[in-house]
Formats: structure tokens, sequence, C-alpha cells
């Protein structure tokens, strides 16, 4: 049976449109393990999905949850050579351990909290002796111990309480202890549900000029394996290239962002977590290239050790060195 050329040329062009189509649109899959929310790692990931910023960058990009013990262990053990949730303590301690691991990218800055209902606990000295509930494992409670060891505490005559990032709200709000260690966003989540509780400032700013002259410090980013990052230069462009337009977005559209960040929360937080956004003092959100700010990354890894984290200096290779734009 003789073809008619009538009907097979539109045929073909229609073949060919579809698979020119399909390789235009082609996104490779990355998957990228994060801290369960609330938590700082967890915050972009929502926005870089509905906004879609992953496939306008030909990267289809899974996020999978953690508690921060999970995620520690299964990026460590190179289950997931991608993570989202990188404090530089931990990351720092994975490389003096041996893991071959590289500090990607900056997006938040330090800054965290201690919370307290009770009348006894007015400054962090007054801790000594009680109970305070903190996740331990991460770089936020060790940074929060290097500040309270630099105001003359005994951090060894606290008793703590190890908890996920996720319970610290329910501690706070239910006075379970003395005083609850945390920071955004649940700072500002907790707030809203109980606007009588106190802070006690850890004078971030003051001990931080006199410990590493000033400055930023470098808290939370993207971090790989050093065989991924090596072998994939184009990728972790493009990571901060995604990335960094979610932050672009989420500064721009607070009002939109909220909801994304506090997924089914109540209006009075959305209001609150908008707020955060606009003011960014507390959320300390600002992407940056580990090779621009090296000497600040350093500065942070001398801080885990002098609380004893960190049983030696990290290597310089844990810190990602080629440019980032």
């Amino acid at each position: 049976m003789k073809l008619s050329l009538k009907w097979l040329a539109p045929a073909l062009v229609a073949a060919l449109t579809l698979g020119a189509n399909s390789g235009a649109n082609a996104q490779e899959k990355l998957t990228i393990v994060i801290f369960s929310p609330p938590s700082l790692g967890a915050l972009l990931p929502p926005v870089i999905k509905a906004q879609k910023f992953d496939i306008a960058n030909g990267l289809d990009i899974t996020f999978e949850e953690r508690p921060p013990d999970a995620y520690v262990t299964q990026f460590n053990s190179g289950e997931f050579k991608i993570g989202g949730s990188a404090s530089l303590t931990t990351l720092g301690l994975a490389d003096v351990r041996g893991v071959k691991v590289k500090y990607l990218f900056n997006l938040f800055d330090y800054w965290g909290a201690v919370v307290t209902s009770r009348d006894t606990v007015k400054t962090l000295k007054d801790l000594e002796g009680k109970e305070l509930a903190g996740a331990r494992s991460t770089t936020n409670y060790q940074m929060y111990e290097f500040f309270a060891k630099r105001q003359g505490v005994d951090i060894g005559k606290i008793k703590v309480v190890n908890t996920a990032p996720p319970g610290l709200i329910g501690y706070a709000v239910a006075d379970r202890a003395d005083a609850i260690q945390i920071w955004e966003p649940a700072y500002t989540l907790m707030l809203a549900k109980k606007p009588s509780i106190r802070t006690i400032d850890l004078n971030i700013a003051k001990t931080w000029q006199a410990f590493a002259g000033g400055g930023t410090i470098p808290y939370l980013g993207v971090g790989a394996h050093s065989d991924w990052a090596d072998a994939n230069p184009d990728k972790v462009q493009k990571l901060y290239t995604i990335y960094k337009a979610a932050v672009e977005w989420v500064q721009k559209n607070p009002d939109a962002a909220a909801p994304l960040l506090a997924k089914g929360a109540p209006p009075e937080e959305l209001t609150a977590v908008a707020a955060m956004i606009r003011s960014n003092e507390r959320l300390a959100m600002k992407i940056g290239g580990a090779s621009a700010i090296k000497k600040e990354i350093e500065a942070v890894y001398k801080a885990g050790m002098e609380i004893n984290y960190l049983p030696s200096m990290p290597s310089g290779s844990s810190i990602y060195d080629k440019p980032l734009k």
C-alpha cells in the first residue's frame, strides 16, 4: 500500500517538532537532603518548586526532609551527595573526620536566641543548674554555646534536653524547660503563639567583634561531597543561580512567600513571617559563594574549635574555591 506524501510530510514535521521540544525541556534530576521544617534549610525549597526556578535552570530537584541527626548521618555517608541544610561547624566536623565535603555557598548568616518564661532566668549565667531545651546536633546550638562561654557561662552546669528543631516551639509554648535555645523561623512562629515569652540576648555583634573583628557570620547554606562538586561545576553554578532566584523572590514578595515558608500557619503567624522577611535582621538571609567569604568561614571554624566541637581546623578544601555568580 502506498503512503500519501500529503499525509507523511505533516507527520514527519510533527514528530521532529515533538522530539526537538522534548530535548529542549529535558531536565536533569537531582536529590537534595534538607532538615524538616521549621528550619532555615527548609525555607527556600518550597519557593524553588512553586516558582519552578529549578526547571527554568535545567534541573528537576527533589528535596528529601530529614531530622538533624538523620541528615548528618545520611549526608556524611554519601547516601545524599548534596545537602541543603549544610551548617558550617557540622560540615567542618565531617571534614576533620575524613569525609571529603565542600561548603558551596552561604544562604543564611547566624542568628540565635535563648527564650524563657521563668522569672528565675534573666541572663545566660542564670541557666547554670537549670534545664535548657535545644537541638544539640545543629550548628545554631553549637554557636549558642560559643556565645554563652564568651559571657562566662559554665555550659557544663546546664542540663540540656536534646530535641529536633520542630520540638523547640512546643517546649517554649508549654514552658517545659527553664529556657529554650531557638532560631528562625521557629522563633517567629513561637513568638506569634506566645508573645509574652522573654528573649535573652546572646550579645552576638559585640562578642563577634571581639573574637573575629566583626563582620558577618556565615552559618547555613548548600554543601556537597567533593567528588560530586568537582565533577559537576556547571551544576554547582546552576544550584547557586536557582537559590539566588529564590532568595530574591522571597525578599521582593514577603507576603506571597510567607504561606510557602510556613505552610498551614494561621493568618497572624503568616503576618509575623512576612514581617520577619521584610526586616531580615533575625532571618539574616544572605547568599554568597564560599570562595568570597573564606575568611569569615574560617572564623566560624575557629569558634567551633574554641568550644571543642571541632577537634582541629577543617581543611581549606572544605571551602568551595570556584567563584559563583
